[in-house]
């Protein structure tokens, strides 16, 4: 990419710039030129040889299932099964063992609740959210192509996901949609309105809600969760002071997960949030 690729960025029409599509047309010519932190390089490279940023092997991408309670079975589409729905459970909810235990919890309510959905099992791909915005837009380009090829092949009409950085890629940036996508607690919050999610032991704990970039500012998906939270018995619910379409940045998104800060006394604006909740 050169000068007048990142020209060619600028929108025609208001004459202003769309900073993200710059942001991502930059880091493409920085991906090109070799120049990444070798952590990002390792978590590029781990995509094309496992199909994942976390260097997991293809196999244990259901390893989660196993925490279910004995006798729950979840549909595996990819197997021959059907489903209304497709739950794309993503990679971080698949491999990262601190939130296999949230996708864990959420099988557990849609499988009480009745809802009719599957997975893709160890044939799930990566979304390709954050290797897009890294830079990699051609390897993206080629993700999305086999992702939408797998979709109408099974007939998926209708996706969830509890990943924020999923759930924003297949919604927004995935071409000719066949397919409606929602995030898990828009799902969850239909069902609580609906009856058939309640909640009747009591949790005494103040808690927050931050909100995710990709959930809150990028969609507006801002009441769900909290009316998920204020039905809980006992819970007493706080905002943060940047809430909703003022929220503090976690600085996660965009391959910066797999980012070290350069400065070492810089602290990260989640470490800043987590410490000081009420500002």
């Amino acid at each position: 990419m050169g000068l007048h690729d990142v020209q060619d960025l600028l929108d025609p029409v208001s004459h202003g710039v769309k900073p993200m599509d710059l942001i991502v047309g930059m880091r493409s010519f920085l991906i090109e030129e070799g120049d990444v932190p070798d952590t990002l390089a390792e978590a590029l490279e781990s995509m094309n040889r496992y199909g994942n940023p976390w260097g997991k092997p293809k196999s244990k991408r259901t390893e989660w299932i196993k925490g279910l309670p004995e006798g729950m079975k979840v549909k595996d589409l990819s197997k021959g099964e059907r489903a209304s729905s497709l739950y794309f459970v993503g990679c971080t909810p698949s491999f990262d063992t601190r939130v296999q235990k949230v996708t864990q919890a959420l099988v557990l309510i849609l499988l009480q609740a009745g809802v009719n959905f599957g997975i893709l099992g160890n044939d799930e791909p990566c979304c390709g959210g954050e290797i897009r915005r890294m830079g990699e837009s051609g390897l993206f380009a080629e993700m999305v192509e086999k992702n939408m090829a797998r979709f109408d092949k099974l007939q998926v009409e209708r996706i969830f996901t509890s990943c924020p950085h999923g759930f924003n890629v297949l919604k927004n940036e995935y071409p000719d949609h066949r397919f409606e996508v929602f995030h898990a607690t828009q799902v969850l919050a239909t069902l609580l309105q609906e009856g058939k999610l309640s909640f009747k032991n009591e949790i005494r704990k103040i808690v927050t809600y931050h909100d995710p970039c990709f959930i809150g500012k990028q969609n507006g998906i801002f009441d769900e969760p909290r009316s998920l939270l204020k039905a809980i018995p006992g819970l007493t619910f706080r905002e943060f002071d940047r809430s909703r379409e003022r929220s503090l940045c976690c600085e996660g998104g965009g391959g910066r997960m797999w980012v070290e800060a350069s400065d070492e006394k810089a602290q990260r604006l989640a470490r800043i949030r987590v410490k000081t909740p009420w500002s």
